[in-house]
């Protein structure tokens, strides 16, 4: 999946047990690690900013986009595989 969650990266920051994340925003411990491991189809934003409001921080800094391409993991410089200009849906 594309979308990386970094809540592990963020409790580790604060240092704080998953179990007290998961009761200080409202969820589960199995539905909290659902959501950490990568393994959750979405997430409401009433959640997110739950995590973002007892984390002290902001989304950005517990979701990232990381594309699953190989074309788009070449070498800077190198278009990444494409041509520069190039409309795909010609």
């Amino acid at each position: 999946m594309p979308i990386i969650v970094d809540i592990d990266v963020m409790l580790a920051k604060r240092k704080m047990p998953v179990g007290a994340l998961a009761e200080r925003i409202g969820i589960t411990p199995a539905n909290l690690a659902v959501l950490k491991n990568g393994r959750a189809k979405a997430v409401r934003f009433t959640t997110l900013a739950a995590l973002c409001e007892v984390l002290d921080c902001q989304p950005g800094e517990l979701l990232r986009w990381e594309s699953e391409d190989p074309a788009d993991e070449a070498s800077p410089g190198d278009g990444g595989g494409r041509a520069l200009g190039h409309d795909a849906r010609s």
